[in-house]
């Protein structure tokens, strides 16, 4: 009997560790393998941060720094900094980095882009930062903006590519307007773009995207085993938090949820509870109320449950709230932007005298829409309230995205 328990308890164990057994190579990973070839005889420049890693979770920073046939002299850190200690939207400032000794220079403070005093001891920039498959993320803003320094100081950039958490299929929301974009909506690409980083890249570069038509010197280090198909828990590569509230691998599902309501401060969206972008409440809510009115909606992939907390911080702190959790059961067949105009949608029939842009600070009504990537969805939306007044216009640039950014498929 105790030999029969003993198996069944190395099947269990072996099939967890099956569960989480590792299934692709990033690009730091590749990299390796190529004994760093393309970065001999250069001085080498990495802008990364804590999810720059290879898959025993090792910083991509020691492993370029201690690589014997590599000259890595400087670092630059993005928002949160490179080694992550600095609170979102906080400026990062210019530091030595204590383990490495080695200069850090923020880009993400006084300049959002490398100037030339920067770049001036580097031949190329390495780029090594997981990305969350949202464009209001600002991480591949700090990409493109590197590509755009690269090109002006005739410096060679390189993208170590990563997985899109929502895998490399789903595109939601419309392009950036011209009078929206800025550094959450740095290019005119759908709210979610279905391309990794290195994908991106390439479309960035190639279609003459960035700033004044500028192309760089660009390659990229594709990875190895990724599909189309897969979203970060497919890959079965551990999750380093890409900022303090994406802690989990199924963070980055949530963001496109509700992180653009959640730039009204008008409602919890999580952020100072335990599920940041996880759900949505208020002390006016009934919490059954909205669970109904939103799962007759039918979303696909979605279940709505009542919940009742107390904030620990932020929106709704120490008081009592009710609201919904959302909860995905299927990532690729769920709508993720939709939800958070649905939520708008069902508060205002339930609450007339709550509809958000009548109760919401009007003072954030520009973040909102530069985050939206254009000032039609709160002005469409606002006439009655009602997801179908925005949901052809947040969709009309899906398919000729979807056409035109296959041409810098790395991946099936």
């Amino acid at each position: 009997m105790r030999k029969l328990l003993m198996i069944s308890l190395l099947c269990i164990l072996c099939g967890a560790a099956q569960a989480q057994k590792i299934k692709i190579k990033t690009g730091i990973e590749v990299l390796k393998e190529q004994n760093f070839k393309c970065l001999e005889g250069k001085r080498v420049g990495l802008i990364t941060n804590p999810t720059g890693v290879d898959n025993q979770m090792k910083s991509t920073i020691d492993i370029l720094h201690e690589a014997p046939n590599v000259n890595l002299v400087a670092l630059y850190g993005p928002e949160h900094g490179v080694r992550g200690d600095v609170h979102a939207g906080d400026h990062v400032t210019d530091i030595t980095d204590a383990t490495t000794g080695l200069p850090v220079y923020s880009l993400y403070g006084k300049t959002r882009k490398a100037t030339p005093e920067m770049l001036k001891d580097v031949d190329v920039l390495v780029y090594d930062i997981q990305d969350n498959g949202c464009r209001s993320f600002t991480y591949i803003s700090t990409m493109g903006l590197a590509m755009e320094a690269a090109a002006e100081n005739n410096k060679e950039l390189i993208v170590l590519d990563r997985p899109n958490p929502l895998g490399g299929l789903k595109i939601e929301g419309n392009l950036v307007e011209d009078d929206c974009v800025s550094f959450v909506s740095q290019f005119k690409i759908p709210y979610v773009y279905g391309l990794t980083c290195g994908e991106l890249a390439l479309m960035l570069n190639a279609e003459k995207m960035l700033k004044d038509g500028k192309q760089c010197k660009l390659q990229v280090v594709k990875m190895k085993g990724w599909k189309r198909k897969m979203d970060y828990v497919q890959t079965g590569l551990q999750w380093v938090p890409s900022s303090p509230h994406i802690p989990h691998t199924h963070s980055s599902f949530f963001y496109p949820v509700s992180g653009i309501l959640g730039e009204l401060g008008y409602m919890s969206i999580g952020v100072g509870y335990t599920i940041p972008f996880q759900m949505f409440a208020a002390p006016w809510v009934e919490a059954e109320k909205l669970a109904k009115n939103l799962n007759a909606l039918n979303v696909p992939g979605i279940v709505f449950r009542p919940m009742y907390l107390k904030p620990f911080y932020s929106v709704g702190k120490g008081e009592l709230l009710q609201g919904v959790q959302v909860h995905i059961l299927d990532v690729q067949k769920a709508p993720l932007s939709d939800i958070q105009f649905l939520v708008m949608q069902e508060v205002a029939a339930l609450y007339p005298d709550r509809a958000v842009f009548d109760h919401a600070d009007k003072k954030r009504f520009r973040m909102f829409d530069l985050v939206c990537g254009s000032k039609q969805i709160r002005e469409r939306f606002t006439k009655t309230n009602r997801w179908e007044d925005i949901r052809d216009y947040w969709y009309k640039d899906v398919e000729d995205f979807r056409q035109l950014s296959k041409k810098y498929y790395l991946y099936k």
